[in-house]
């Protein structure tokens, strides 16, 4: 809990270090970059098992490399159970993610995606924990629902089920990011769990768990390696390593500074969804993604 004289932005300099905002930067970079990607490829339930095998093979030397030069690394009983659970979650987050961009846009569903993980857990906070409903709250959740409705244009008619649908898809992914990012906080900063193999045991199980989802889909996994290989590779490098880099920073960094920080990806991601997609209403969704960010920046001040 933060001091009531000390402003919030006295505390975000203070721990905000120019290490810990390379590593928030660099992750919320690296995020947006896959998630365009993976809109391109349109993939489903073989395409994020390959990419957990990709990302698990590509890993797998710096797993080695580190557990031989670092203590720190161990092979406990939280380990596997958070593993477990940071997996369980994973995956719901990656088929719902991908069931979204199937159906919307990036533009849509990204901002909505990641905003939507902090409002949620401020509800939940406020209803189930009866934590008290401070002004920053109350500010940080009217300036996200804001965003959501200038992102929709206050348009709910049938003519516009597309974007109902993001919206949709969007928060219900953000409901699993506030769900794996809890996980992994209390993993890394109670338990102190190594993040690289916090991040790699989790890939590790999320292969054998969708192992259900893709019995007698050979000739789809076949397609996605033909026509995603890359698309795969470049997710498994990329979406493993801006995680890595955000639990880095909670080792650094408490997560009411990390949280708001890393979600600049926001910008990015509507901005590349505008540009590199051609998606309508880019300068629209670019004020609702600002409106989202200043929201998550309400809600995590104390």
């Amino acid at each position: 809990m933060i001091r009531s004289n000390v402003s919030y932005f006295h505390y975000f300099a203070y721990h905000m270090t120019l290490h810990v905002l390379f590593l928030v930067l660099s992750a919320a970079v690296l995020h947006a970059i896959w998630n365009l990607i993976s809109k391109k490829a349109n993939g489903k339930a073989p395409f994020v098992w390959l990419m957990y095998i990709g990302s698990t093979v590509i890993y797998l030397p710096l797993l080695v490399y580190h557990i031989t030069s670092n203590e720190k690394f161990q092979f406990s009983e939280s380990m596997l159970w958070f593993s477990l659970s940071s997996a369980i979650l994973h995956i719901a987050y990656f088929l719902i993610l991908q069931k979204g961009y199937r159906r919307a846009d990036l533009s849509v569903v990204y901002p909505l995606a990641r905003g939507s993980g902090p409002l949620l857990s401020s509800i939940a906070a406020i209803l189930v924990l009866r934590e008290t409903f401070r002004y920053n709250i109350a500010l940080g959740l009217v300036l996200i629902l804001t965003g959501v409705l200038v992102i929709t244009g206050l348009k709910f008619k049938k003519g516009d089920k597309k974007i109902q649908t993001g919206v949709f898809w969007g928060a219900l992914t953000g409901l699993f990011i506030a769900l794996y990012t809890l996980n992994d906080a209390i993993a890394i900063k109670s338990y102190h769990l190594s993040p690289l193999q916090l991040t790699f045991s989790s890939n590790a199980f999320s292969i054998l768990l969708l192992v259900p989802f893709i019995i007698g889909q050979a000739r789809e996994i076949k397609r996605e390696l033909r026509e995603h290989k890359w698309s795969i590779f470049a997710i498994a490098v990329l979406s493993p390593a801006a995680y890595i880099l955000v639990l880095q920073a909670l080792e650094l960094a408490p997560l009411t500074v990390i949280a708001p920080a890393r979600e600049t990806s926001i910008l990015i991601g509507v901005f590349m969804g505008s540009k590199a997609l051609n998606e309508t209403d880019g300068k629209r969704r670019i004020v609702a993604s600002i409106l989202i960010l200043c929201g998550i920046v309400s809600l995590s001040l104390t």
